[in-house]
């Protein structure tokens, strides 16, 4: 009897969440902010890059803590690359990477707010990139072209 229970409710929200988010045209709320997220993937990969050729050629304090910050970003660029192919994808779970990417964005925007010199501007585009990627993000349009939504939440068992 309980394996009865399990396989109806298993196989039902499966079908309608991987089949609602595939229905229809991609909202354009939902690609730009796949856009978004894929310029903070490559600002990442760049700077990381940056960071890892530094600590290779240059003449960096610590080359071994160069290297390793270098190869670190990289790996966080992972992040946003993740959630770039889900939301293109239309799945509901890529709204927690591209959530995280925004969050950990105000930090860092603030830190060069901070600063002085061309990391003023520099905070300013990253704060306005990772505000406007939340405002998408909680955008009624992007939740239900992800699937998220009370509707959504019952039927998937959480």
């Amino acid at each position: 009897m309980s394996s009865s229970e399990e396989t109806g409710p298993a196989s039902t929200p499966a079908s309608p969440p991987a089949q609602a988010p595939a229905s229809g045209p991609r909202p354009p709320r939902v690609t730009a902010l796949a856009a978004l997220c894929g310029l903070e993937a490559l600002t990442l990969l760049g700077a990381g890059g940056y960071l890892l050729v530094m600590g290779l050629l240059g003449r960096p304090d610590s080359p071994r803590q160069a290297e390793t910050g270098g190869l670190t970003v990289i790996a966080l660029a992972l992040l946003p690359l993740l959630a770039v192919r889900g939301l293109l994808l239309r799945r509901s779970w890529s709204r927690g990477p591209a959530l995280i990417i925004q969050i950990m964005a105000l930090p860092v925007a603030w830190t060069l707010l901070q600063a002085s010199g061309i990391w003023i501007p520099a905070g300013i585009a990253l704060a306005a990139v990772a505000v406007t990627g939340l405002v998408l993000l909680l955008h009624p349009t992007t939740t239900e072209a992800l699937g998220i939504g009370p509707g959504a939440r019952d039927s998937t068992g959480d």
